[in-house]
């Protein structure tokens, strides 16, 4: 039996779900697919597949040996692929997670660049406001804000958000326009708060004045977990926001926002790309991530403080 060739065909039934998906995707008879996983398991003297009549499952085994069989073929591959393309063109596939709005509207439009300058590299994009697990969900790197707390990842600073406090004009001639940051806290305004499912404690709005900082929590009658739906809430009158500026900068722009509290700095927090350790040794995955902390020097909503703007 050739190991390898059966580790790839257990692994496709276990992404395909059923003998018969796997050995279509793999263009081979049914009978070699089964014959090839009861070989593995025969191989290894475990039981790595539950069978049904329509689907199957993995044993606890099944579940940690695909785990480890994934990585060892990704690394086989990513070694294989090294050798081969040494001095060409970086190649292949990566998995990037980023939230959804920087996504929309930092990192998408400036796509056709990177797609231009390595057109053998394909991006699976992932953007939502969910924290994933990299490692178990095979993310080659995500774009990550504040604090970073996993010590098993890697994490480069590569700009920073920028905060602005803004509400709808609708919203202010309602609700009158706060002119200090406590007038927040008090009853006839509200402010539209971010919650994700590891946040503890009621979220505030922090703002610092010549050496004074205030911690402001406000009423809020709406928290949303992704940007997108926060700005959304702010644009149709629902409360104040203390919003990252690449988010509501074209709104402040065209009027449908007006800032607030503009003489009260708001600390802007570190915009960190992390991934795995083994991931980097990918060239794929570091001429993105170069090109990355290139686009974000580029783009001032972004850009860390004191750094010099690129040259054009």
């Amino acid at each position: 039996m050739d190991k390898l060739v059966a580790m790839r065909a257990f692994l496709r039934v276990v992404d395909a779900g059923t003998f018969t998906r796997a050995a279509a995707l793999l263009d081979v008879p049914v009978p070699t697919v089964t014959r090839l996983v009861q070989a593995l398991e025969t191989e290894l003297k475990t039981q790595l597949l539950t069978r049904t009549t329509r689907r199957v499952s993995l044993t606890p085994a099944g579940t940690d040996y695909a785990q480890r069989a994934r990585q060892l073929l990704n690394d086989l591959d990513e070694i294989e692929g090294e050798m081969a393309d040494a001095g060409a063109s970086p190649r292949g596939r990566i998995r990037v997670d980023i939230g959804s709005a920087l996504a929309r509207l930092v990192i998408v439009p400036a796509l056709p660049d990177f797609v231009a300058r390595y057109p053998d590299i394909s991006i699976d994009l992932g953007g939502s406001d969910r924290l994933v697990d990299l490692v178990a969900e095979h993310v080659d790197c995500a774009v990550r804000t504040g604090r970073i707390t996993d010590p098993s990842l890697v994490a480069r600073q590569i700009g920073e958000l920028h905060y602005v406090c803004c509400a709808s004009p609708a919203y202010l001639a309602r609700r009158g326009t706060p002119a200090h940051p406590s007038d927040l806290d008090r009853s006839g305004h509200s402010v539209i708060s971010y919650f994700n499912a590891r946040a503890t404690g009621t979220p505030t709005f922090s703002f610092r004045q010549e050496g004074q900082r205030l911690d402001i929590h406000g009423h809020s009658q709406l928290a949303a977990n992704d940007a997108n739906v926060a700005l959304a809430a702010c644009l149709t009158g629902l409360g104040a926001m203390r919003a990252p500026l690449y988010l509501v900068q074209q709104a402040l722009d065209d009027g449908r926002l007006t800032p607030l509290l503009s003489d009260w700095f708001i600390e802007p927090l570190p915009i960190q790309i992390v991934y795995p350790p083994t991931r980097y040794q990918s060239r794929r995955v570091r001429v993105f991530v170069d090109w990355m902390v290139a686009l974000f020097a580029a783009t001032p909503s972004v850009r860390r403080r004191g750094d010099p703007a690129p040259v054009p």
